[in-house]
């Protein structure tokens, strides 16, 4: 018998106005529109506080100023919101390999093989929310279920802040209830021809014959929805390309002025990056370190190493080398405020390679990588404590 995958809908709750009521302490708890010219612009983003007065995303800003004359209307800061989008995918890819972005701040993600390393799919999701609002300063919302089209209801259901498991075999219990709005394709046109044959509620599009369904949508749209009403999305998660690079970073609430204040944070962030590339199945010939500065000017400094690795040990030697060489002090110039280790040159773990007279120090070091997995992920991130 298959067992049921485990998906998960993560979507980060109203991204461009809460990145800017995060930045902004002064517009947290005001109804808060992203946008352009008050006079012809439309609605980029709208925060939860606006959106009580019926404003949203798309919406004409002339008619959304209409609804709330007293909103805040902010223009965009695009850089910020790619920063924290790449911090947003940077923790889906900790729990999985199989990252589907569907927009800087949604995706799915196929946790099916990652069950045994970190417990089930809702251990999982609360440790992603978890890491979201610790990391980003941003909430999220999330939806378990076995396939892309529940897990995404069930995000939605209890938004913002919301976390919704469908359990396996419940599926219909949970869809039937809902309203034909619901069902992808269902627009406006759809939406007043099923209300026309009195079908109102996903259930009531369950029972129907699918075939008169058919005969009233046509072939294509009447056999989807039905397949949708029971139920029924086989749809695979799909990572959109091979990863490029692979890699961590974190912003610091207060500067750092000092080696030492970085180096144990480094050394996390190269474990982190290891465990991720392990996962994936990788190992990275190049090892890069990202600074950047209290006056936002950022530093990369690279190193190729002659066998490529995905051991954290051997990363952090690499990157602690890189911060020797980078000058830090109290002047703004010189204060860091994020740091981040990626790597690149990356190919696949059962790609050959040429042996080496060391190669069971090699392989070592990779079985001990393997083992730490297992355990952090059984028992947590604080289960083993690296000191450099």
């Amino acid at each position: 018998m298959t067992r049921p995958r485990t998906i998960l809908h993560v979507d980060l709750d109203a991204f461009f106005a809460a990145v800017e009521q995060r930045d902004d302490p002064s517009l947290q708890g005001k109804p808060v529109i992203v946008g352009g010219s008050r006079r012809r612009g439309v609605v980029a983003a709208a925060s939860y506080e606006v959106r009580r007065y019926g404003v949203h995303s798309a919406m004409p800003m002339a008619e959304a100023l209409r609804r709330c004359p007293h909103a805040i209307v902010i223009s965009h800061h695009f850089e910020r919101y790619r920063e924290a989008s790449d911090r947003f995918f940077d923790i889906l890819s900790d729990y999985s390999p199989l990252v589907e972005s569907l927009s800087l701040d949604e995706a799915f993600v196929d946790a099916s093989e990652s069950l045994t390393l970190f417990g089930s799919g809702r251990d999982i999701a609360v440790q992603i929310r978890e890491r979201v609002v610790r990391e980003l300063g941003l909430v999220a919302s999330v939806g378990i279920a076995s396939s892309k089209f529940i897990a995404k209801i069930a995000s939605d259901i209890d938004k913002p802040d919301g976390l919704r498991v469908v359990d396996p075999g419940r599926e219909l219990e949970f869809l039937h209830p809902l309203p034909i709005s619901r069902l992808w394709g269902v627009g406006r046109v759809t939406r007043e021809r099923l209300l026309g044959i009195g079908l109102t509620t996903v259930g009531d599009v369950a029972r129907y014959p699918e075939q008169a369904l058919r005969g009233r949508l046509g072939p294509r749209q009447g056999t989807h929805l039905a397949a949708l009403a029971r139920g029924e999305d086989h749809r695979v998660v799909v990572s959109e390309h091979e990863p490029v690079t692979i890699g961590h970073e974190e912003t610091f609430e207060h500067d750092r002025t000092h080696h030492d204040q970085l180096r144990p944070k480094l050394i996390e962030q190269s474990d982190r990056v290891a465990s991720r590339l392990r996962r994936a199945g990788y190992r990275a010939q190049v090892i890069i370190l990202k600074l950047k500065h209290a006056d936002f000017r950022q530093i990369t400094r690279r190193r190729s190493l002659s066998d490529p690795t995905s051991d954290g040990m051997v990363i952090s030697d690499a990157v602690l080398q890189m911060l020797a060489e980078v000058p830090m002090g109290p002047s703004k110039a010189q204060r860091v405020r994020l740091c981040g280790v990626a790597t690149a040159g990356l190919e696949r773990r059962d790609a050959p390679r040429q042996l080496r007279l060391d190669e069971d120090d090699r392989q070592r070091g990779e079985r001990l990588g393997d083992t730490l997995d297992a355990i952090t992920g059984r028992f947590g991130p604080q289960a083993i404590i690296r000191r450099g």
